[in-house]
């Protein structure tokens, strides 16, 4: 029977998780499996791999063929590593002890290179948060800015009103006062055109008054004038008749 270690999917649509497991190569994927071994998760980066590095070795070992994939995953966890010192050591090309040294060597520069990708993930997910931080802060900025700015508008919209309606309010009675000045001086003239007449009637009363106490003062005169002829007779004829006595004495 021919053994493979490969993975088995589950989980979600569009979302999969696998297993590591092992299995007869005449099984489906997803079937019937011997053991599992481990899991592997490849919707985060780096990948989460969870292998039982002892089991897997052991099942190697012992023939099992994986797949590509799999292999890939025992790669990176030094599992094929580990099958590669085994047969030297197997072999009697290297001992227990430089096998451990050179693993754990390996191991170290593995960690060491692991841990400068994830920095570098790290920076390139920083940069790409701090880029788009900045970029909303300035859709921000600029929503702001053109709020304000409608709002200054909307300010200077109303003051533009409020102004425009107190100037209409001034005109307004401005007109009122000057409607009113004309009209009062309308009034006046027409009071200024009917004094005159008034003042005429009076002034044209006194002077008929003053031409009648004129013709009264004409006759008086005239008797009088009338009157003293009369009395120079009466004198010249009283001279004429006393002379007249003193010749007949």
């Amino acid at each position: 029977m021919s053994v493979k270690i490969r993975l088995a999917r589950r989980g979600r649509r569009k979302l999969a998780l696998y297993d590591v497991v092992i299995a007869d190569a005449r099984a489906p994927r997803d079937g019937r499996f011997i053991e599992k071994i481990g899991t592997y998760n490849p919707n985060v980066n780096p990948a989460f791999i969870n292998i039982n590095e002892e089991k897997a070795l052991d099942w190697i070992m012992k023939g099992a063929q994986p797949t590509d994939t799999a292999r890939a995953i025992l790669s990176e966890r030094g599992v094929m590593f580990k099958k590669h010192l085994q047969v030297g050591i197997n072999k009697g090309a290297i001992t227990q002890e430089n096998a451990d040294k050179k693993f754990d060597e390996w191991f170290q520069n593995k960690q060491k290179q692991n841990q400068e990708a994830l920095n570098k993930l790290t920076e390139a997910s920083n940069k790409v948060a701090k880029t788009k931080f900045e970029a909303e802060k300035k859709i921000n900025e600029t929503r702001a800015e053109a709020i304000m700015k409608r709002k200054q508008d909307a300010e200077a919209a109303l003051a533009a009103e409020i102004t425009d309606a107190g100037i209409g309010a001034s005109e307004k009675e401005l007109t009122e006062e000057a409607e009113e000045a004309i009209s009062d001086q309308k009034t006046a003239e027409k009071a200024n055109a009917e004094t005159p007449e008034a003042s005429k009637t009076e002034s044209a009363a006194p002077q008929e008054v003053k031409v009648e106490e004129a013709k009264v003062e004409e006759v008086k005169v005239e008797e009088v004038k009338a009157g003293a002829p009369a009395e120079t007779e009466i004198k010249e004829s009283d001279k004429g008749a006393a002379a007249t006595e003193e010749a007949s004495k």
